[in-house]
């Protein structure tokens, strides 16, 4: 477990108390609804209803010998109920509190992640809309490419985890689904209008369809949606880290007064929540490979799903609080060297000019071939510290031969390569 990263809201949904709190509320509803059905007496009813409570340690000392978490909590219940007790989970299978009780509880954790998604959705916007023109090289195999701008990729990474948004409202209402349908799913010794009144009750739809269990796909859909969120933390992350080199050093993540970079080096300034982002979220697409193994069980049910689901879940949430936590404290904080961003722009002497070269020799009517070999040499000699591409181009004959040194000077302005970036940020609008 990771208790340790974990907020006061998300980890109180992960406790025992609320975990046997919400057992006791479908306890309670399906009490109600039998007797309103005449399954059980009203006065049964009424005794689970007003009578029930539980002790956590009793629970866990009955569960130490009954090797059965749900026999230990209606053991514990049962002994406040008197001669009513009987009636306590009368026709139902453990599942049917069990797997009910966590869709209430992912649902409730979803909450808290909606919230943060959202609230990081809207700095990643602000951020989009203030660097909008903040010019910087754009890097594609991590070598210099053409102009971009910080403000989109901040607007990229918005639009991406607006999805995450998307696919985390799809899964939660993929997992908002209760079974009160018995040991196998066929309603034996309950009926469909049972677990029908008592799923309105609960605010959840009843299961079409289930075995003793709800079906785990619909788990699996929630984890590997937090598992893709946390991929975009970690690209994110990854991002800031790599701008963050000292051979780069265009933006830096938050440093505080008196923190230490190093034990040996006091000149370093390492990135290191970012790191954690990184680290942190491979055990997220982890924990995703095993809710899909989980899918598949035997017949209508085995038992080799609960453990992993003991970690997997309570884990990924916990996890994806923390880091959406952690990334916009980072965001939040960013430091931008914007002079260095225009240092690294016009290094080599611009050699991010060069395909508006090549068309411009092309569109003078240099063949294709001819115009590719005639700037990459150019380039690569800059590239070799051979000059500046700026000034090898002004000086090459084949190109002074068709442009005017006037048109080269327009061929370097970024501008040209920017010109379409507000039409692209104001998109955002749409989300």
């Amino acid at each position: 477990m990771i208790a340790r990263y974990t907020s006061k809201e998300m980890g109180k949904i992960w406790e025992d108390e609320n975990k046997f709190t919400k057992w006791l509320e479908i306890e309670k509803a399906a009490a109600t609804v039998q007797a309103e059905l005449d399954m059980i007496p009203r006065q049964a009813a009424e005794d689970i209803n007003k009578k029930s409570k539980f002790d956590i340690k009793k629970i866990l000392e009955i569960e130490s010998r009954t090797h059965h978490d749900v026999v230990a909590f209606l053991t514990d219940v049962s002994s406040h109920l008197g001669d009513s007790s009987k009636y306590l989970h009368y026709g139902l299978t453990s599942s049917d509190i069990g797997d009910t009780a966590l869709s209430l509880q992912m649902i409730d954790a979803v909450k808290i992640i909606e919230k943060k998604m959202e609230g990081l959705i809207f700095l990643l916007k602000e951020k989009s809309k203030k660097y909008a023109h903040t010019v910087m090289v754009g890097r594609t195999h991590g070598m210099h490419a053409e102009p971009v701008t910080l403000g989109l990729k901040f607007c990229m990474f918005a639009f991406e985890m607006n999805r995450n948004l998307e696919r985390l409202l799809a899964a939660r209402e993929s997992i908002s689904y209760g079974k009160i349908s018995g040991a196998v799913g066929t309603y034996a010794s309950v009926n469909p209008e049972l677990e029908d009144r008592v799923c309105r009750i609960l605010g959840l739809k009843p299961s079409p369809v289930s075995t003793q269990i709800l079906q785990r796909d619909r788990h699996a859909q929630l984890i590997t949606t937090i598992a893709i969120a946390g991929a975009t933390l970690e690209k994110l992350a990854l991002e800031i880290r790599n701008l963050q080199r000292t051979d780069v050093k265009e933006v830096e993540e938050p440093f505080a007064k008196g923190q230490k970079g190093s034990s040996a080096m006091p000149h370093k300034k390492n990135p290191i929540i970012c790191e954690r982002i990184c680290g942190l979220a491979r055990v997220l697409r982890a924990n995703a490979v095993a809710a899909m193994e989980n899918i598949a069980l035997w017949h209508e049910r085995d038992i080799s799903h609960s453990s992993a689901e003991r970690i997997i879940i309570p884990d990924s949430f916990a996890l994806i609080d923390y880091l959406l936590g952690m990334a916009y404290f980072v965001l939040d904080g960013l430091v931008v060297n914007e002079n260095k961003m225009k240092r690294n722009l016009n290094k080599y002497g611009g050699i991010i000019f060069s395909q508006r070269v090549l068309l411009a020799l092309i569109d003078r009517g240099m063949d294709r071939h001819q115009a590719y070999i005639t700037v990459q040499s150019n380039a690569h000699k800059a590239w070799d510290e051979e000059g500046s591409f700026r000034d090898n181009i002004s000086s090459d004959r084949r190109v002074r031969e068709l442009i005017t040194e006037e048109e080269i000077g327009t061929l370097f302005d970024y501008n040209y390569h920017l010109r379409y970036v507000d039409e692209i940020i104001g998109r955002l609008d749409s989300i």
